[in-house]
């Protein structure tokens, strides 16, 4: 298992790395649209698609993607866009993890098909402006969500008591969401001092401090960290409902595509939606 691990995670940031760090934002564009494909066929069979059917949701997940580019979307999408898509996380999760992994199943299988593909769609396109806004933007809010993770974990190994969702996570707690905040206000501040001292383009924590001063660092940086904590906490209760361990085997080792791609889906779209709200 952790040869495959280390195997898997060698070939994604081998393809990974070269489409973030080129100068055009089409591969990085093109590649996370693949994997968003691959995120839709999962999240269909999960809610009980199967066959053909899930296969046609991971297309229309990429055709609907497409017609957003040919748009124009991936240089400036509609800001309306990005604050229904904050609305659409911080009401529709807060609903979803209030009915849990025994009340998902009873809302209607289109609905949740729909709110699905519909957050996916909308993920891919606030990955792939992030990616045109700048490559320090992007990579600013990506660590954002793995340094959440990562510390969140540890923190919760090393201190956690109080259980935050026991019956969608049972490994999460309080004190693992608040290491992970502490962890994410250190980035914040860290890459606060380099972009001032290195000169890089904005990061997402410039472009705060800029537009709202320290507070809207902070007040970003912790709504980000626990929307990111919603996103995977929303993958683990739709896999508990749907009595799976992962949300697929595409990836050996890690599980599926939603496995690793599921604290990001909120974050981007209410990112830009706060970028949005501190600019006006």
């Amino acid at each position: 298992m952790l040869k495959q691990r280390i195997v898997t995670a060698v070939v994604l940031l081998a393809l990974l790395v070269p489409a973030l760090l080129a100068d055009d934002p089409l591969p990085f564009a093109a590649l996370t649209l693949l994997l968003i494909a691959a995120a839709g066929w999962e999240w269909a069979r999960l809610n009980g698609v199967g066959g053909a059917l899930a296969l046609a949701s991971g297309v229309a997940v990429a055709a609907a993607c497409g017609a957003a580019a040919s748009l124009g979307w991936i240089e400036r999408a509609p800001t309306a866009l990005w604050l229904l898509g904050a609305l659409l996380w911080i009401v529709g999760g807060t609903f979803a993890l209030r009915a849990g992994p025994t009340g998902w199943p009873h809302l209607p299988r289109g609905l949740r098909w729909a709110l699905g593909l519909s957050a996916l769609w909308l993920a891919w396109l606030a990955l792939a402006q992030s990616r045109a806004v700048g490559l320090n933007f992007v990579l600013s809010v990506l660590c954002l969500v793995w340094v959440a993770d990562v510390a969140a974990y540890f923190g919760g190994r090393a201190f956690g008591r109080r259980k935050l969702a026991p019956t969608i996570s049972p490994g999460k707690s309080w004190e693992g969401v608040y290491s992970g905040v502490a962890g994410v206000l250190l980035l914040a501040f860290g890459w606060l001092w380099l972009d001032r001292h290195l000169q890089l383009a904005p990061s997402l924590y410039t472009r705060l401090q800029d537009a709202g001063g320290v507070a809207a660092v902070v007040v970003g940086s912790v709504v980000l960290t626990a929307m990111s904590v919603v996103g995977d906490l929303v993958e683990s209760l739709v896999k508990r409902a749907a009595g799976a361990k992962d949300s697929s085997g595409l990836l050996p080792g890690h599980g599926g595509v939603l496995d690793r791609v599921d604290a990001l889906l909120p974050v981007f779209p209410i990112a830009l939606a706060g970028l949005g709200l501190v600019r006006a």
